[in-house]
């Protein structure tokens, strides 16, 4: 299989020399814990690309786990960082406020779904954003109880880790964990997970009443203060649920007195095809949890939601020293500029068509690809060892991840069986590295499904 190679431009096989230095340093210096996976270290980047320590240049669709919906280095944000750190880096908002705080946070509560009075406020991480996001929701309620899903990630502090359902790595010989956190099975129509064999509609509904059922075996809804749930999973396999999910849990909610949160960690900011994913069904959550694309790369979360919500808690009972960091609200309101002014959504959209097709047509020639699924841009592909049985090829997965690396294009694995490639590359990735990074997928597949 011949491909003609446009951007990635390898001087050293990868990793190369200086690459296994730093990594050996790394060994020696940083804990187990922090390991990185990819054996190259970066040393610069900008858009799509990245340059590591050795001069390669090579293709990036990871986005930082999902951050860099912008590109690397994006001149705006970069910009905007500089000016913004000759002027002053940090007070506390609490303590001495800025308007660079509160010039985002009414830029995107105009974005807030349905219209109607929302109010933001920001931490540093989607874990935090997460934790408060259920603070607020237990003091605006009055209950105890959280439900999230099966599938799910929120995050890696404690509620944020209760909250999320792959044990590992993220939950093994870590708990206890918080308590009165309850979980329902996402309709992830592909693999059943009530242990049907059904898929399609005959899955979602069955996983929709396994919802109410939490109310007659589990906790009773009065005592449920929030609902908290993804609208497409992210670390758990870029898992589409219906569109009808998210309505009928806002239904389902509503008739309870039950807080809607959408975790728009990494579907928001145009993932999705449109800037938050929930809209897509039309759904008005209560809560909106941020970070990842906020800030291109700097720390920032934050969480958006209906101002008769978010007000509840009183004086001091949400923030943090370093959240909402003047020079990270700089970064992210030149975010917001690049979505206004560089038609950022239509062209992720764009490129969610192009990937998308790709993916499709190595899938009529790999039958190792289960699935390909996703919105707009956020896609993935999911390898079994064959469509009938549907056995993850969790092996297969990490050698064609392995391979394409070695070929120039760096991407992330997913999944509750890490079986699934997931792409991340930035919206605005131009057509001609969007179709490189397919070759080289392509090419990585056809060398390891024939060795």
């Amino acid at each position: 299989m011949s491909r003609t190679l446009k951007s990635i431009d390898l001087k050293t096989a990868v990793p190369g020399p200086k690459s296994q230095a730093i990594l050996a340093r790394i060994a020696k210096a940083v804990p187990k814990a922090a390991a990185p996976w990819a054996p190259i270290a970066i040393a610069k980047a900008h858009g799509s690309l990245l340059e590591d320590a050795d001069g390669n240049v090579l293709i990036d669709v990871t986005g930082g786990i999902g951050v860099l919906n912008v590109g690397h280095t994006h001149e705006r944000v970069v910009a905007a960082i500089k000016d913004q750190a000759d002027r002053f880096l940090h007070t506390d908002f609490t303590l001495l406020p800025y308007a660079a705080y509160v010039d985002v946070a009414e830029r995107l509560n105009a974005r807030f779904p349905g219209g109607g009075p929302a109010k933001t406020i920001f931490f540093n991480s989607g874990a935090e954003a997460v934790e408060n996001a259920v603070k607020i929701a237990k003091v605006a309620t009055g209950r105890r109880a959280i439900i999230s899903f099966e599938g799910a990630f929120h995050g890696r502090t404690l509620m944020a880790m209760t909250l999320t359902s792959k044990p590992r790595p993220y939950k093994a010989g870590l708990g206890s964990f918080a308590p009165d956190v309850y979980k329902a099975p996402f309709p992830y129509s592909y693999r059943c997970p009530i242990g049907a064999r059904e898929t399609g509609h005959i899955c979602d509904e069955a996983c929709y009443a396994q919802v109410e059922h939490l109310f007659k075996v589990q906790v009773d809804p009065s005592e449920v203060a929030a609902i908290i749930v993804e609208p497409v999973q992210g670390e758990g396999g870029f898992v589409v649920p219906p569109a009808s999910f998210l309505r009928y849990l806002r239904d389902l909610t509503s008739a309870h007195g039950i807080l809607l949160i959408c975790d728009e960690v990494q579907t928001g900011f145009g993932r999705t095809g449109t800037f938050f994913a929930c809209e897509q069904s039309g759904v008005v959550p209560d809560l909106i949890t941020i970070a990842k694309s906020l800030a291109d790369g700097l720390p920032l979360s934050g969480v958006i939601g209906k101002s008769a919500v978010i007000d509840a808690p009183g004086d001091s009972t949400i923030g943090g020293t370093y959240v909402g960091n003047p020079v990270a609200c700089r970064a992210a309101s030149a975010v917001l500029d690049v979505f206004d002014e560089e038609d950022l959504l239509a062209q992720g959209q764009r490129l969610g068509v192009q990937m998308r097709s790709r993916l499709e047509a190595m899938a009529s020639r790999f039958p190792q690809i289960g699935e390909v699924r996703g919105l707009g841009p956020m896609l993935a592909i999911e390898l079994v060892e064959d469509r009938l049985t549907k056995t993850p090829a969790k092996d297969l997965t990490s050698r064609v991840q392995r391979r394409a690396l070695s070929l120039g294009l760096l991407m992330l694995k997913a999944g509750i069986y890490d079986n699934v490639l997931r792409f991340l590359a930035p919206l605005n990735t131009p057509p001609a590295i969007a179709d490189e990074a397919m070759d080289v997928l392509e090419e990585a597949l056809f060398a390891e499904t024939r060795s």
